[in-house]
């Protein structure tokens, strides 16, 4: 190769590299779709593509609801299914395929019961198996779940929250029944009290499973053998300088290049009541933050960098990290977080080092009901809230940032009431309607008016309110605020049809 064509070579590839650094560093999330769902919240959501069809999962108390997702990012649904005895609610949901035979596992967390359910051809789902909990295989108030593939069988790995907590591995039938394979109690040398989180790695031919204890505060790996037995490798502790594992939580992992990377986050104690629930009670807080560790050749867990909660991230209350996209240099993660009610971007460069991209204020907690899904070269995240006033998933694309300076957004509402609305009804809900702006902060401005165009185009639409926030955060908190979820259930019923229309102006 001359000099010439290897100048050239390096150039393309130095710009390739910086384009794929720009898209990284600005890209935001942008709310595509919400529907309703049957069920009284949406605690855990997964997804599933099916002969070429893709199918999001929302589980709450007592039962499970199915929708479609399509290449906008719109939601259908499908249908919904009770969970055992309607109890629940539905966590640590995985769908995979085993030797052919699609398969929706759920963590029935009250019913103290793991469900196997087949995915029909439709993406709807019928039960086609339960275990219910003994004293040796701790499936009582199950949370998370992990299938892992080996050459010649798969195993549901199952932990959770129980008054004798631990570790379980059941081999998967093809029926989808499952079969104890083993159990280890949790001690005082592994984390593995309140397992919210697992991840798997495959390493030169062996395979990690790494999980969080939520109750004492750490992560730990264990060593899985093709018959799915398991033992473990090493534990990491929380301590009150490099590490934020106190309530340990989320856990999922990444392999750049030669570096595979475990990434743990935590809801704090401090966030709940210090007597009953929390076991440790002489926790110290020094703040939040996601912990990232590197596997050594063991497959042993190494502190390896901290990306700590500042005034530009929403990291308070972290319950679920998704991997949107990887490449062979970097990895873009979204974190979930209940106290700060949002989705919070990050990238995770080939060092091991995290970095903050945006956020948005999604205006509901998120428990555990966030859901990474590609759909061809669109990356999308659905989201759900555990609040029981909420009842709504979301889909998300994950798009480049759009510039907004300068501008601020115009929600318009146009509808017309009922005919047999009465006077007094109409005029309750005009003054409901105006008293957001005292109920939601991010409402920077009201007004309304009745429609006086003589044009004969307005559709019979009577009433006009326009709301003006500064930006999509504010727009997010308004759409899910109680009191606006309250105002569409009051005057829903009255209400004879209505139009919005969203758009951007100078300010």
């Amino acid at each position: 190769m001359n000099s010439i064509n290897k100048a050239f070579l390096f150039i393309t590839v130095l710009i390739v590299q910086i384009s794929i650094a720009q898209v990284s560093n600005d890209i935001m999330l942008y709310r595509k779709d919400f529907k309703n769902i049957s069920g009284k919240n949406t605690v855990s959501v997964t997804s599933y593509e099916k002969n070429g069809a893709h199918y999001v999962y929302a589980g709450g108390i007592g039962n499970v609801d199915v929708y479609s997702l399509d290449k906008e990012g719109l939601l259908t649904p499908i249908s919904n299914h009770d969970l055992h005895m309607k109890k629940g609610p539905a966590r640590g949901m995985v769908a995979d395929n085993i030797n052919g035979t699609d398969f929706l596992f759920i963590g029935n967390k009250h019913g103290n019961v793991i469900e196997t359910f087949k995915i029909l051809d439709d993406g709807s789902i019928e039960r086609v198996a339960l275990i219910e909990d003994t004293e040796e295989t701790h499936l009582g108030t199950a949370i998370t779940l992990q299938v892992i593939h080996m050459k010649k069988a798969s195993y549901l790995f199952v932990g959770g929250l129980e008054k004798t907590p631990g570790l379980s591995c059941f081999k998967i039938e093809d029926s989808g029944k499952l079969t104890h394979v083993q159990s280890m109690k949790d001690d005082e040398t592994i984390h593995t009290d309140g397992i919210i989180g697992m991840f798997t790695h495959k390493i030169k031919g062996k395979t990690y499973l790494y999980t969080g204890g939520f109750q004492d505060n750490g992560v730990s790996s264990f060593r899985v053998y093709e018959n799915g037995t398991f033992k473990n490798v090493n534990s990491i502790s929380d301590n009150t300088t490099d590490r934020y594992l106190t309530g340990a939580y989320p856990v999922t992992g990444v392999t750049l290049g030669d570096n595979n990377y475990v990434i743990v986050g935590h809801r704090h104690h401090k966030y709940y009541k210090r007597n009953g629930f929390i076991k440790r009670t002489n926790f110290v807080y020094h703040g939040d933050g996601v912990s990232v560790f590197k596997i050594n050749g063991k497959g042993a867990l190494v502190p390896h960098s901290v990306l700590k909660d500042d005034e530009t991230t929403k990291l308070q209350g972290q319950t679920r990290i998704e991997v949107v996209s990887t490449d062979a240099n970097e990895a873009v993660l979204a974190v979930g977080t209940r106290d700060d009610a949002s989705i919070q971007l990050l990238k995770l460069n080939k060092e091991g080092i995290l970095s903050p991209i945006n956020y948005l204020e999604t205006g509901y907690s998120i428990y555990y009901g966030l859901r990474s899904h590609k759909i061809g070269e669109d990356n999308f995240l659905i989201g759900g809230s555990f609040r029981t006033d909420f009842q709504k998933i979301a889909s998300y694309k994950i798009a480049p940032k759009i510039d907004r300076e300068g501008k601020v957004l115009r929600h318009m509402v146009n509808l017309k009431y009922k005919e047999e609305a009465t006077e007094q009804q109409v005029n309750d809900a005009i003054k409901t309607f105006l008293n957001l702006k005292n109920e939601i902060p991010e409402i920077a401005n009201i007004e309304w008016g009745l429609n006086d165009s003589s044009e004969g185009h307005s559709k019979g639409l009577t009433h006009c309110f326009t709301l003006t926030f500064k930006n999509e955060h504010a727009r997010e908190i308004y759409l899910f605020h109680k009191a606006h979820l309250d105002l569409v259930s009051k005057i829903g019923p009255i209400i004879g049809d209505v139009l919005v229309l969203d758009y951007w102006a100078e300010k």
